[in-house]
């Protein structure tokens, strides 16, 4: 008797964590269909109706404190082509693609180039004595998020990569982790269409 009770609670823990592994495969199936590729430009590609959605305003009407916390003005880069690279330090594909992002930076003088940290300063302190940029770092906090949003990244989703025209327009995005060769022919064509 004693036997068989052990039997029927075996059997019923197996047939619930059976139908929990099967649900959560399910949702997860479900919900990476439908999430955004990496590297998929979300910006300028898009149908023109759907555009109207993302707004560079959100991006040079903000002031935002350097790793100082003096105030920095992102209208200062209005009139050259800009890359904004939005990142946390707790996000894994934001790190691993900080030195390729370095590196283009170092070799684009003429390319206006900031990092936007979704995170505390401190974090940002820390991380960067690990791994230097070269380019500027500011602090967005978690209010960042709103400006990812605003720039086109509904999702809210890390790492974002914004490439702005001079004229202050949005010539491409990219959500999720940047691949250097792709990125640098983006790049590469906003330079083209830019007239500096």
């Amino acid at each position: 008797m004693m036997w068989l009770m052990k039997r029927r609670t075996i059997l019923f823990g197996a047939g619930g964590l059976a139908a929990m592994l099967g649900t959560a495969w399910f949702a997860w199936k479900s919900s990476s269909s439908r999430a955004p590729a990496a590297n998929r430009a979300i910006g300028v590609q898009v149908p023109s109706d759907s555009s109207a959605k993302a707004d560079p305003s959100a991006f040079y009407g903000a002031s935002l404190p350097d790793l100082d916390g003096k105030p920095f003005a992102l209208r200062e880069y209005l009139g050259r082509p800009t890359v904004v690279n939005f990142w946390a330090t707790w996000c894994a594909p934001c790190v691993q693609e900080m030195p390729y992002l370095d590196a283009i930076a170092k070799n684009s003088p003429k390319l206006g180039f900031v990092g936007i940290g979704i995170d505390t300063e401190s974090n940002i302190k820390q991380f960067i004595t690990k791994v230097p940029v070269s380019y500027k770092l500011l602090v967005a906090g978690h209010a960042g998020i709103a400006m990812v949003r605003a720039l086109g990244n509904a999702a809210g989703g890390l790492p974002f990569t914004v490439l702005l025209s001079e004229d202050g327009s949005i010539f491409d995005t990219i959500l999720g982790q940047v691949e250097p060769e792709d990125l640098q022919r983006r790049i590469s064509k906003l330079i083209v269409n830019s007239k500096t």
